[in-house]
């Protein structure tokens, strides 16, 4: 009888979760995440063959995390993998999952706007740590609608950036498990190090095309950090801003058009969790190539993206060939 209640109550939350995410969203408003400190935290008292319950928001986040934590930590991930973290959904189990974490990382910048409503309803005490903490952040231009500019969620993109990722999740679960301090630190180091090698290789490749060609169309402005740190242009977007869920007017269609013809353009990179239809029309009505790409989740098994390394290398090779 208390297992069916307990099943009841966790749904009746649920629903309410969900309630409210669907009137932040009707409203467009973010509910506010209350990030905590790394400086702040301190050892979760752990028992005896117990791990530290991890929760990470995406599956690139928590990749990262796992490189780090290894078989220390008791991994989950909230968006599965495929998913796209702008129009994610909580689930029942996500907020068991939440509940009983002992930390939450998340990507940060804005990129999680499902989770304030969820961590609001769930009576838990995880601190949530912000992976893009000390990255500097890129704001989109022109000033959007409402006189305010809107911060770029995708730190993700550039490997230099995840690599302060690194930083804070070795920081992070060093204060909650000193016991495995130096575990910790060492997979940090080896991760950093094959980290600083893929940056390296992507600027290689990206050397590659022509100067006038390094000009890139996408659905929505998610390579605007990978564009900055390897020299890209990034000229235009199907959807102009930070979520693939948005949708374009009749005027910026018309104005994307006209860049790609003006830029000489080469092909438009498209999300695979992102319907092509509308980027595919514009691709014919210009005479480019529609190119598939990863961009808010790492790949399903034999995709050739499914860690965050492989993920970055898919992207190039196929922006390299697209390009060059």
């Amino acid at each position: 009888m208390q297992k069916r209640q307990g099943y009841r109550e966790k749904i009746l939350l649920f629903v309410l979760i969900v309630g409210l995410s669907l009137i932040a969203c009707g409203r467009q408003v973010t509910s506010d995440i209350q990030l905590s400190k790394i400086s702040d935290l301190t050892p979760v008292p752990l028992q005896e063959g117990e791990r530290l319950r991890v929760l990470a928001t995406t599956s690139i986040v928590g990749d990262i995390v796992g490189n780090v934590g290894g078989n220390l930590v008791e991994l989950s991930i909230l968006v599965p993998v495929g998913a796209d973290p702008h129009s994610f959904s909580p689930t029942p189990q996500d907020v068991a999952a939440v509940s009983e974490a002992h930390v939450i990382f998340i990507n940060g910048a804005g990129l999680e706007q499902f989770l304030g409503p969820l961590l609001q309803s769930v009576r838990g005490s995880a601190p949530v740590i912000s992976l893009s903490e000390g990255v500097p952040l890129r704001r989109f231009s022109p000033v959007r609608k409402g006189g305010e500019e809107e911060v770029d969620p995708h730190t993700w993109m550039s490997p230099a950036n995840v690599i302060i990722f690194v930083q804070n999740i070795e920081k992070a679960l060093v204060a909650l498990d000193p016991a495995h301090a130096n575990e910790y630190h060492q997979n940090a180091q080896t991760y950093r190090a094959r980290l600083e090698e893929l940056d390296a290789w992507v600027q290689e490749q990206i050397a590659q095309i022509p100067p006038e060609n390094r000009k890139i169309v996408t659905d929505h402005e998610a390579f605007g950090y990978y564009a900055d740190r390897y020299g890209l242009q990034q000229i235009g977007a199907v959807i102009p801003g930070f979520s693939a869920a948005a949708e374009p007017s009749a005027k910026d269609l018309a104005a994307l058009q006209e860049a790609i013809r003006r830029y000489g353009a080469k092909a438009i990179f498209v999300g695979v969790s992102v319907n092509p239809t509308l980027a595919r029309r514009i691709a014919e009505d210009t005479g480019i190539r529609v190119v598939r790409l990863y961009t808010g989740s790492l790949g399903p098994e034999g995709s050739g993206a499914e860690t965050y390394i492989d993920f970055i290398r898919y992207n190039t090779k196929a922006i390299v060939e697209a390009l060059r």
